[in-house]
């Protein structure tokens, strides 16, 4: 099975520990570490923004990812939220053996 971490923001720790609740609890994610806060520049409708935002970091398979943005998108509150995935190309044997065994099929 290949792994991937994905990850989003989001403006509050209780819209974060939601996001990560609700992933693990419907089988999408092994872990969410929600991490902050954080401080975030970008540029949104033609101005340069900063904002205070929670990191979450999900750990999840290369086959749910559709289903994880799908569950992200359904219960953020950004109208463009951030999720990006990176592959995790090595990892304990026995992490991602436990990993595998939280991920619904």
């Amino acid at each position: 099975m290949d792994y991937i971490q994905v990850s989003t923001t989001t403006e509050s720790r209780e819209d974060a520990g939601r996001i990560a609740a609700a992933l693990v609890e419907r089988g999408l994610a092994g872990c969410v570490q929600v991490i902050g806060p954080i401080a975030s520049t970008y540029r949104w409708q033609g101005k340069i923004e900063t904002a205070t935002e929670w990191l979450c970091l999900i750990k999840t398979s290369r086959d749910a990812y559709d289903r994880v943005e799908k569950s992200i998108r359904e219960l953020h509150p950004y109208e463009v939220p951030e999720i990006i995935a990176v592959p995790l190309t090595q990892g304990s044997r026995n992490y991602l053996a436990w990993l595998g065994e939280q991920i619904l099929p």
